[in-house]
C-alpha cells in the first residue's frame, strides 16, 4: 500500500491542569475526530502533563486517530526553559497495551516513541515557533507563541 498524508486540523487553544495547550489533529477522515475520542483524550491529557518548573506552562499535543482502532495522544511539552518533554497515550491498541479496542479508553502506554511520521511535523515548527517568540526575543511573548501554529492542510512537506 503506498504512502499517503493526513488531514492536519488546528482546533484552538484550550487550558489543561494549568497549561497552555496548543492543538494539533491528525486523521484520513475528511469529518475529523469523533467527538468521544477528542473528549476521552482531553480528559486523560493531565495525566501526560509535567510539573512546573517556572517555564512558561505551554504544550502542544497531536491527537493522531489511526485507520484501525487506535488512537493516540502525544503531549509534547516545554520544561527547563528550553526542553521538549514527551509522554504518550493511546487507545483501542492492543500491541500498545490498550486494554480493548475502545479508541476513547487511553492509557499510558510508557513506550519511548516520540510519534509517527503522520504525528512528527508539528514538532519542527513548534520549535522554530518557541525560539521566535520564547526564547529569542528581549521579553518572551506566550501569546504569540500560542497564536502561531503550523498551517492545516495536510501532513506533508510544508516548504
Amino acid at each position: 500500500m503506498p504512502f499517503t498524508e493526513k488531514l492536519l486540523t488546528v482546533p484552538p487553544p484550550i487550558e489543561v491542569a494549568g497549561r497552555r495547550i496548543k492543538r494539533y489533529h491528525v486523521t484520513a477522515d475528511p469529518d475529523g475526530i469523533a467527538p468521544e475520542v477528542a473528549r476521552a483524550a482531553y480528559a486523560f491529557l493531565p495525566e501526560l502533563l509535567p510539573e512546573p518548573d517556572g517555564t512558561p506552562a505551554a504544550t502542544f499535543v497531536v491527537l493522531h486517530r489511526g485507520g484501525d482502532d487506535g488512537a493516540y495522544l502525544n503531549a509534547y511539552s516545554w520544561v527547563w526553559d528550553n526542553v521538549l518533554h514527551f509522554r504518550g497515550g493511546a487507545a483501542g491498541q492492543p500491541v500498545l497495551g490498550c486494554p480493548d479496542r475502545d479508541p476513547a479508553h487511553f492509557v499510558a502506554p510508557g513506550m519511548p516513541w516520540i510519534g509517527c511520521v503522520w504525528e512528527l511535523p508539528p514538532i519542527q515548527h513548534e520549535r522554530d515557533a518557541w525560539v521566535r517568540h520564547m526564547l529569542a526575543p528581549e521579553t518572551p511573548d506566550l501569546e504569540a507563541y500560542l497564536a502561531d501554529s503550523l498551517p492545516e492542510g495536510t501532513t506533508g512537506d510544508r516548504r
